[in-house]
């Protein structure tokens, strides 16, 4: 079955989002919560790329297209809970390429955690 995922769009969305409860790495802060009027065939994950710590757009696509690209190998590999909402806000260490197996490694066990 392919998941399809799903950026949220509304700023209230956003906001309850951040009320939930958050988890931290070195790579990304996670924020999940289970939300009301989910549909459970998507995958709702957005991700952020802060201009503050990425000046250059070409950074903040880059980081968010390797971000995306480790969810999506998570979504094959392991199962996760479809019905929360998903919010990564990326540190500056998702653009080293020495860290891209670490970074793999630890969004799976990430979402291991919200089960």
């Amino acid at each position: 079955m392919k998941i399809k995922i799903v950026a949220l769009k509304r700023n209230e969305d956003f906001k309850k989002l951040l009320t939930g409860r958050k988890l931290s790495n070195r790579y990304f802060v996670m924020f999940y919560k289970k939300l009301l009027k989910k549909e459970s065939d998507y995958l709702n994950l957005s991700i952020v790329a802060k201009k503050k710590i990425f000046s250059k757009a070409v950074d903040r696509n880059f980081c968010k297209r390797r971000l995306k690209n480790v969810v999506n190998q998570a979504i094959k590999k392991i199962s996760l809970n479809l019905n929360y909402s998903y919010l990564i806000l990326a540190k500056e260490n998702v653009l080293k390429k020495k860290y891209f197996e670490d970074l793999k490694k630890t969004m799976f066990e990430e979402f291991n955690k919200i089960r």
